[in-house]
């Protein structure tokens, strides 16, 4: 990267010769070949712990999905059903309040009767 800097202007000395170079404290002075191998070695050390660490996160993450699978399957259900069909009649909220119609609860014994669906009245009737 260079620094460019503006020429000062220096006021003439008292005998009128102006001085022959002038240093200005921004004046760019060009990367010495130690300082350049530095960079070169300090870019390859970040570029190779980049590497490293995405590798290291990437496998760590396969670990965890490899873990989750085997466990998912391995998990065998053994319990039991819990909900057992009652002979009592069923609850219902919303019949209780009104907002649902009740229907009908077909016992065991005997299959509940299909519903007919209402026709309009100029339907033919279906078969």
């Amino acid at each position: 990267m260079a620094f460019f800097a503006r020429s000062q202007s220096r006021p003439v000395a008292a005998t009128g010769v102006e001085p022959a170079t002038q240093t200005s404290p921004l004046a760019y002075v060009p990367p010495s070949t130690r300082e350049l191998r530095a960079q070169a070695v300090h870019r390859l050390q970040v570029g190779m712990f980049g590497l490293a660490g995405m590798l290291l996160l990437v496998s760590l993450a396969n670990v965890i999905m490899d873990r989750a699978k085997y466990v998912d399957a391995t998990a065998v259900n053994t319990a039991a059903p819990a909900v057992t069909a009652s002979e009592t009649t069923a609850n219902d909220p919303l019949v209780d309040m009104g907002v649902a119609p009740e229907l009908p609860v077909a016992s065991k014994d005997k299959p509940a009767a299909r519903p007919v669906p209402a026709r309009n009245p100029g339907e033919a009737p279906s078969p």
